[in-house]
């Protein structure tokens, strides 16, 4: 993601001067404010990397301003420039949280090489922030988002389970968020250093999943040619997390029935017992009780998973966080995505609230990732959500053709048509501009030259006509 510059000087052609050199010499955006009052409203409502601010202005001085960004934002970086430089003032500028102090008129090397060396502390407070969040993960805080009196009481619930050794078995719609809760509660628990392992009952086939959990020994079937360690035994002191165990085969409850109940299983092939210290979660979408009265569960293996129960509610009865979990996922695809959408419309917020999302939180996750991709401004409106359009295919010239392709070549066709589609959406905007375009899209201008060639979009069938 590109760095952002405030420049603030009250001085028109310094305005000029810095813009020029900071724009020809880096990559980094440019924003210049010759009001310092203005300046401060543009501070609150964009994120900024660095603020270059003259000292003596008028309205705000430089100091004042200096105080009032580090309040808003105290990772910010200023620098203040100055042609009445004294010690003093250099003093009381570094003590209020000033990176440097530039004397009027500086060299363009100087000053150049001052902003360099600010984006690049700029890139280490924000590899630390990362590492931070990071960390905070690990100890379970972020993964669950909700301030809802049932998510509060959620999360109260696993920090009172996680600590001790009882099996849980965790129960809620698709899209709930089963594994964040089944990784919550093991990273709060006394094995949080040890590996959680998880087991996909659906993804994984019936014939080879007894093989994947306890292991086998060479020669235990056709294509055994050595031994192998099962996920059971890789899970040893850790935690084992049996994900959609609803639709494990009556055959394989058996098995892990006897797993839960004596700590003990045999590899494929093998003779020899072998012991399991585990902390077992599982986790259902089904009705196991249903499937008990179908005979498709085993009522003894439902009750040894049955020792703790949680069941998660559905986004339509925590409908009040979705604004949270909304601004979330923004935050987490802007960046993924390198875009420099910020916030989500007022309108977008409302007709996401007005949703029922039978894919639950999954389905809201889905719904801001395609926004971001198709958003061309800082602001998430409800239009590059497409809602209107979810479930179809979201380009029609390929519904007929599309099973016909191969993976590779259908996959190749879509990014085609997705380039082809967002460039023209983005020169529409941009009235043909293609610097404009590019900064739209938060892209460098070559790059989108580029995919316009290769596209074959002439940026001038955009631009205003004169009448």
């Amino acid at each position: 993601m590109r760095g952002r510059i405030l420049i603030v000087d009250d001085e028109k052609d310094m305005l000029a001067l810095l813009k020029r050199i900071t724009s020809e010499e880096t990559d980094y955006e440019v924003v210049t404010e010759v009001d310092s009052v203005k300046a401060l409203e543009l501070f609150k409502a964009n994120q900024f990397d660095l603020v270059i601010t003259d000292l003596k202005m008028p309205k705000m001085d430089g100091i004042t301003l200096l105080e009032a960004v580090k309040k808003i934002n105290p990772d910010v970086s200023v620098i203040i420039l100055t042609a009445y430089a004294t010690i003093e003032t250099a003093v009381e500028a570094i003590r209020k949280g000033a990176y440097d102090y530039v004397t009027k008129p500086f060299k363009r090397e100087r000053i150049l090489v001052t902003i360099a060396k600010v984006m690049q502390w700029q890139k280490m407070v924000r590899e630390n922030l990362s590492l931070r969040q990071a960390l905070a993960q690990k100890d379970g805080s972020p993964l669950l988002l909700g301030s809802t009196p049932v998510m509060k009481q959620l999360l109260e619930r696993i920090r009172q389970v996680a600590p001790t050794m009882a099996t849980v078995l965790i129960t809620g719609a698709s899209g709930t968020g089963k594994e964040l809760v089944a990784r919550a509660t093991h990273q709060y628990s006394l094995r949080s250093s040890k590996k959680f392992i998880t087991v996909n009952c659906t993804a994984i086939p019936e014939q080879v999943i007894e093989s994947e959990l306890f292991g086998h020994v060479k020669g235990a079937f056709t294509g055994a040619w050595k031994d192998k360690r099962g996920l059971v035994e890789e899970a040893h002191e850790g935690t084992l997390f049996l994900d959609e165990i609803g639709d494990l085969s009556v055959n394989m409850q058996t098995k892990l029935l006897r797993l839960l109940q004596e700590g003990e299983y045999k590899p494929v092939g093998s003779l020899v017992t072998k012991k399991a210290d585990i902390r077992f979660i599982a986790a259902t979408n089904h009705n196991l009780k249903a499937d008990i009265n179908d005979k498709h569960f085993r009522e003894d293996l439902y009750y040894r998973l049955n020792v703790i129960h949680i069941d998660l509610p559905s986004l339509k009865e925590r409908k009040q966080d979705i604004p949270l979990l909304a601004h979330h996922f923004l935050k987490k695809y802007a960046e993924t995505n390198g875009k420099e959408v910020r916030k989500l419309s007022p309108e977008a917020t409302q007709a996401l609230l007005s949703r029922e999302y039978p894919g639950n939180v999954r389905e809201l996750e889905n719904i801001i990732e395609r926004g971001v991709i198709f958003c061309t401004s800082g602001t998430l409106q409800v239009k590059d959500l497409h809602l209107d359009t979810e479930g179809e295919l979201p380009y029609p010239e390929l519904k007929e053709d599309i099973a016909r392709l191969s993976f590779k070549d259908a996959k190749d066709k879509m990014i085609s048509l997705f380039h082809n589609q967002y460039i023209v959406s983005l020169l529409r905007e941009s009235g043909g501009n293609i610097s404009k375009a590019a900064d739209m899209a938060g892209i460098q201008r070559q790059y989108l030259h580029r995919l316009m060639k290769e596209a074959g979009i002439d940026a001038e069938q955009f631009k205003q006509k004169p009448e």
